[in-house]
């Protein structure tokens, strides 16, 4: 019998069987495939995150930070937004900068499997890892919960976690609905090299058509985002990379410089959240509770936060000698974390609404408000720490 039982090895589900195996709970992790071991000159991943500073303290918690390799980290001090049209600034430009709250940096654009990576080898022996698992069946028992797995027959915890993305099977398995929506657009990735060094920023360029932005890696290289309609992202994913780079040479803002496309893939946007994050011992965190559009990088960053606050309820109630799953600290979890994460999915679609709007109402309120923003002082320099991860 585990104590904790966790679903989906990716960075948030590995994080949290790291801090409860660390903390002396028997715990297992089933995962579909084996996290990439990498070498210090491995290819750049095509997926990266904008880990704020609660995620980064969450990591170095953890003892996962520093073992990303340093030549891997990116640290930006700045995070700018600003309007254009036809790759030309528009109106004023929002910038946060690192000094502005006093801490060294705003976070770090760091690769998603070097994060995984850097999660699983600091997994210690008494963290009992099934790999490949497949789920075949949920069982929901008064003192504990079981799966059914095709590789390792019956597996029995007193808390399940589903960890396993935004189509999470346990989910699914646990009875829990969700809502959301497909938005109308898809949102392109690409790894380049760039002409200019400019790797102490992250920007984001508002066109009508939807965001582009910028976000910085090691070694005059960044990773490129461009959001519009489905038809146009998947007409710019075809293109082989010298066709690309023109395309990005003429929509991105001059600033950029010219770029080397290295990779490129493009998926759709959606929106999903759990009616709600328990059922039974079963609790969802990340992807499995809730995607969000994409648009300031806050996915990874909300989903280390789930993971936090889970982790911090349940060794509590642990040391306490209570049931990890009881329901009183599971509804504590879904209350602190549910309006937390629903803030900030509603802000990220009035953000996508406001600035792919063509209404001249909006266009006023968007350029108003950019500027009223950029010389807003002590409001200014709190939404910089919010962004942080600070407040």
């Amino acid at each position: 019998m585990f104590d904790v039982i966790i679903v989906g090895g990716g960075m948030v589900g590995a994080s949290l069987a790291l801090k409860f195996s660390q903390s002396g709970l028997k715990v297992a992790l089933l995962e579909k495939t084996v996290a990439p071991k990498l070498a210090p000159d491995a290819p750049v991943d095509l997926r990266v995150s904008a880990i704020n500073r609660r995620s980064e303290q969450w990591l170095t918690e953890l003892g996962a930070f520093q073992a990303i390799p340093v030549q891997r980290l990116c640290p930006y001090q700045r995070l700018q937004a600003f309007e254009a049209t036809d790759g030309k600034v528009t109106g004023a430009e929002l910038t946060f900068t690192a000094e502005e709250i006093k801490q060294p940096h705003l976070g770090h654009i760091i690769e998603n499997n070097q994060i995984q990576a850097a999660l699983w080898q600091q997994f210690p022996k008494e963290l009992t890892v099934f790999c490949p698992a497949t789920i075949v069946s949920l069982q929901q028992e008064p003192g504990y919960a079981s799966l059914q797995t095709q590789e390792f027959g019956e597996i029995r915890g007193r808390l399940l976690i589903a960890a396993d993305g935004g189509t999470s099977q346990l989910r699914t398995l646990a009875g829990i609905g969700s809502n959301g929506w497909q938005y109308q657009q898809g949102c392109l990735v690409a790894t380049v090299e760039t002409e200019y060094p400019q790797q102490d920023i992250t920007w984001q360029q508002f066109t009508e058509q939807g965001p582009r932005a910028f976000l910085p890696l090691p070694g005059a290289m960044g990773s490129l985002v461009w959001y519009d309609s489905q038809i146009r992202v998947k007409q710019l994913a075809a293109l082989n990379s010298t066709e690309l780079a023109q395309q990005i040479q003429q929509h991105f803002p001059e600033k950029l410089g010219k770029v080397k496309v290295l990779q490129q893939g493009w998926f759709p946007l959606t929106r999903m959240h759990a009616n709600r994050y328990s059922a039974g011992r079963v609790v969802l965190v990340g992807d499995a509770a809730h995607t969000i559009n994409p648009l300031a990088g806050q996915g990874v960053n909300l989903g280390f936060a789930d993971a936090k606050v889970l982790a911090e309820l349940v060794l509590a109630a642990v040391a306490a000698g209570e049931d990890p799953a009881n329901a009183a600290l599971l509804a504590k979890y879904e209350q602190q974390r549910k309006n937390a994460n629903l803030l900030m999915m509603s802000a990220m679609d009035g953000f996508y609404q406001l600035f792919s709007s063509t209404s001249p109402l909006f266009r006023f309120a968007r350029k108003a408000g950019l500027t009223l923003a950029a010389n807003a002082g002590p409001l200014k320099a709190w939404v910089g720490a919010y962004a942080a991860g600070l407040k």
